[in-house]
């Protein structure tokens, strides 16, 4: 069976390997580089970036440890930069070993449908090739929403791509959403020396998180000098004096060096030939699969960021896995009830299952249990003390609906909040389990005794 993927992305190279492990022949049509978005401008990108913004900000507090540095510490930005590129040149190399292997051709170029089994792909220097196939994945991604009164100029205005590319680190900076790419940029360079502006349409930062997730995100912020307006929108800007002047709907100007547009993602599904075969697309413009991932046209898949729903790499990962087990005769589902996020702002965020608003929204009556970071004896041996994990479980059964978190290494936290969400454990399940000591772990344990008022080291009256 042949299989062409359009698109090599976190969804498309990893729904290649999968289908290749099932016995198919498959082509992976990419026109820039695979890894996609996620490895060439997003996850892995801005995390080599914070990982030296977190590591300087740390050495700078090194005598709270009983370590003198003696001099100044500041970044060298460009051998910063150098280490993202090579980091991310390692992990491309990676996966074209991989699908080499796994004897799967990668076409560079440009692909375009022009039938339900037939792709066109242009290459760079203008050759064209027909490549056809019994099966067809889209996995074309998403890229920056440009708002039409803040356009980028990739000097000036910035997207999310523009932003990991700059040669500089800017003295100021104002960012336009305070999402998880707004506030993850933020305190990349707050850490990094510049001043920084968050704005936000919406009453909070992070809105999507759980609501007390949010006040002590803020509350940490402000604390590194991050600037916040919320409830405000940015209706222009104007470039001057060497500067970019952002007009807000209160009527205040503020202005920076840079500005950067953070305000979400927009599908790639335009000119790639989808509307000339019939595959039916969202309102926002997101090609629409059903549970197999599979769109109107049979044989013909979607999955990652261009279907819509959950735009995570992780996510795409599980749909191309869904879609390849699919299309070679399989019958899978996703349980997307059970998937993880994850927030590399400082300190981190992690989240999985409902928030306690949602609960409350669905007419659920729930039990909380909360424990924080600074009880933990792990958290003041590694010197990070701020932050909460936070249990959210059904009043009457005790099931696992959700667990939060916002402290030191909550994105590998979260998994065992993820696999009791997934399976339906209780909180009793989680309380009961031996945690070793001392880790930050136990803080989850603790959180799920709180639930019943039970945690050994939380008192309350």
């Amino acid at each position: 069976m042949k299989l062409a993927i359009l698109g090599a992305g976190p969804g498309g190279y990893v729904a290649a390997i999968k289908a290749a492990q099932l016995g198919a022949q498959v082509t992976v049509i990419e026109e820039n580089e695979v890894g996609g978005v996620c490895l060439n401008w997003g996850c892995i990108p801005t995390k080599v970036l914070v990982a030296s913004a977190d590591f300087l900000a740390r050495t700078r507090k090194s005598e709270e440890f009983g370590i003198e540095v003696k001099g100044e510490i500041t970044p060298n930005f460009a051998k910063i930069i150098e280490r993202k590129n090579k980091i991310v040149n390692t992990q491309i190399k990676g996966i074209r070993n991989l699908l080499k292997k796994r004897g799967i051709t990668l076409q560079q170029g440009r692909g375009v449908l022009t039938s339900p089994r037939k792709i066109t792909v242009t290459s760079r220097d203008g050759f064209i090739e027909k490549t056809e196939s019994d099966n067809i994945i889209i996995a074309t991604g998403s890229r920056p929403f440009q708002l039409p009164n803040l356009p980028f100029d990739g000097k000036r205005i910035l997207s999310s791509d523009d932003a990991i590319a700059l040669k500089e680190i800017p003295k100021s900076i104002i960012i336009v959403g305070a999402g998880i790419i707004g506030c993850e940029f933020a305190c990349i360079f707050r850490n990094l020396g510049a001043e920084v502006t968050l704005i936000e349409m919406l009453p909070r930062t992070v809105a999507t998180e759980d609501f007390e997730i949010s006040d002590i995100l803020e509350r940490e912020l402000r604390k590194n000098k991050i600037r916040i307006l919320v409830n405000v929108k940015a209706e222009k800007a104007d470039i001057r004096d060497e500067e970019v002047h952002v007009f807000l709907n209160d009527g205040k100007e503020i202005a920076a060096d840079k500005v950067l547009v953070s305000v979400g993602r927009t599908f790639n599904s335009n000119g790639i030939g989808i509307e000339e075969i019939g595959i039916k697309k969202g309102a926002s413009g997101e090609i629409s699969v059903n549970e197999k991932m599979e769109t109107n046209i049979p044989g013909i898949y979607a999955i990652g960021d261009v279907a819509g729903g959950l735009m995570l790499a992780h996510v795409a990962s599980s749909e191309g896995i869904t879609a390849a087990t699919n299309l070679m005769g399989g019958n899978e589902r996703i349980d997307y009830d059970s998937v993880p996020s994850a927030i590399f702002t400082s300190p981190e965020i992690a989240s999985v299952g409902l928030r306690e608003q949602q609960a409350a929204e669905k007419g659920i009556k729930v039990r909380i249990g909360r424990f924080q970071f600074r009880m933990l004896a792990k958290s003041h041996a590694i010197g990070e003390i701020e932050g909460l994990l936070k249990v959210v479980s059904d009043e009457q059964s005790d099931r696992v609906l959700g667990v939060h978190i916002i402290g030191p290494h909550a994105s590998d936290l979260i998994h065992e909040g993820a696999l009791a969400v997934r399976l339906g454990l209780k909180t009793k399940d989680i309380a009961g389990t031996i945690h070793a000591h001392p880790t930050l772990a136990e803080g989850l344990m603790e959180a799920a005794e709180d639930v019943h008022n039970e945690a050994i080291h939380m008192f309350k009256k």
